[in-house]
């Protein structure tokens, strides 16, 4: 599935909606800037599946409004502690409609990282055309991950801590999106290596490893404790660290 949509498309699309969805948004004191504020909006809608490809069907509301209850909750609370019936109380609708839906509380979970995982999918794709050179590429990459980890905590929690402790998750059709995802790093890694920006004497899976940890290891904290993830500065250290030891060296 491959959007394409400008920032004409965008505002089209936000005129459907009154500004009674925006005010009902809770304010959070780390998204002050507007454009922050108008991103918030856009994934709140993207999660809410009202804007869709055209070669979509939209989601069964009772379905929307499931998922939109468990990531409420996420923002108060860690999985193991919510409960189906929470999740009905807060949707407004019953337990039986999860499991309609839902083989379980978990596999809830999977689904709505997976809705997350698809829409960042799309968002970076979107990102990186038209940017030349693979480290340019890599560094709007690794720019693109550590803010996604900054601006939503409920992924980053999901991604980091939630899905990784069950071994159902390895599974799960959401994994493989992940596995994509890496495979999106690493074959940016290899153009690197063929255009002879970066050396070819590292395997370039030691270096896809480097890069998405390194990533992990200095978000992790700030997603655990909610402390503040500068996107700019932490990109510009890590490039600044990685980059140096993978730039192709004159023979």
């Amino acid at each position: 599935m491959a959007w394409s949509i400008g920032l004409g498309a965008w505002s089209m699309e936000l005129k459907k909606f009154d500004s009674s969805f925006f005010k009902s948004l809770t304010p959070c004191p780390q998204l002050q800037a507007p454009s922050q504020y108008f991103e918030r909006c856009v994934m709140q809608l993207l999660a809410n599946n009202l804007i869709i490809n055209s070669q979509t069907k939209p989601l069964p509301p009772g379905r929307v409004k499931i998922t939109q209850a468990l990531i409420s909750l996420l923002e108060q609370k860690e999985f193991n502690l919510i409960t189906t019936a929470e999740i009905a109380k807060k949707a407004g609708v019953t337990e039986a409609l999860i499991y309609k839906y839902f083989k379980d509380k978990r596999d809830l979970l999977h689904q709505v990282l997976r809705e997350y995982l698809e829409q960042y999918g799309i968002q970076l794709e979107h990102d990186l055309k038209g940017i030349k050179g693979a480290l340019n590429k890599l560094r709007k990459l690794i720019w693109s991950h550590i803010n996604v980890y900054a601006t939503n905590r409920v992924f980053a929690r999901i991604l980091l801590v939630e899905a990784r402790t069950h071994p159902e998750y390895y599974k799960s059709e959401t994994y493989k999106l992940v596995k994509r995802y890496s495979d999106t790093v690493l074959h940016l890694i290899e153009e690197g290596v063929r255009n002879e920006e970066i050396r070819d004497d590292i395997p370039p899976q030691l270096i896809r490893y480097g890069i998405l940890g390194s990533i992990e290891q200095i978000c992790f904290s700030g997603v655990i404790f909610g402390r503040e993830i500068l996107p700019d500065e932490l990109t510009e250290d890590l490039c600044e660290f990685l980059f140096k030891g993978l730039e192709r060296r004159e023979k």
